[in-house]
């Protein structure tokens, strides 16, 4: 065998290590929860632009209050995960009726909403108990005017209700749902 054959079987299993691990990663139904999460963060960074886009576009656009605002993001945010995570991150759920299987996704992404409004709030002026403690102490200063403190609350409450929704949904909703 010469060296040039032997280079070429290497680069052949290199790309079938790459093309099992990519398959495994982004296109076969899996079960595996390292998989699933890899998954999430994607389908959970597109939701994430449809909600933060719909939440500065009401309350930008057509001045609604955050709370609001944040309503109308949370409802295009949860539809777009929905869609997504359905058929490519759980694609096998305990409840077969998919009616049933939304309205069980939406309440673990109402309570997620429920969190974020109380992480959103003291970055709010408007918020669901009046204006916000970071807004009445300025705690930004001059660096971001307080009316935009709210975006700053979205932030931090993205990364905490995503562990939040993608453990309750993982955990509860596709829990056991082994091929």
């Amino acid at each position: 065998m010469s060296e040039n054959s032997t280079v070429a079987v290497g680069d052949s299993q290199k790309k079938s290590f790459i093309g099992k691990w990519f398959n495994s990663l982004f296109v076969a139904e899996t079960n595996n929860t390292f998989i699933q999460f890899f998954r999430s963060v994607f389908v959970g960074g597109v939701a994430t632009v449809a909600d933060i886009g719909v939440l500065i576009l009401f309350r930008e656009l057509f001045h609604m209050s955050e709370s609001i605002a944040t309503v109308f993001g949370f409802i295009a945010g949860l539809t777009v995960n929905y869609v997504i995570s359905t058929f490519w991150v759980f694609s096998k759920a305990k409840v077969k009726n998919r009616v049933f299987d939304f309205i069980a996704f939406a309440v673990i992404g109402i309570i997620g909403l429920g969190l974020t409004q109380l992480i959103i709030a003291p970055f709010a002026m408007e918020g669901i108990f009046g204006e916000g403690f970071f807004v009445k102490k300025q705690i930004f200063g001059s660096i971001i005017p307080t009316d935009k403190y709210y975006i700053i609350g979205k932030l931090v409450s993205t990364v905490l209700v995503y562990i939040w929704n993608f453990c309750a949904r993982k955990f509860i909703l596709y829990r056991n749902c082994e091929e």
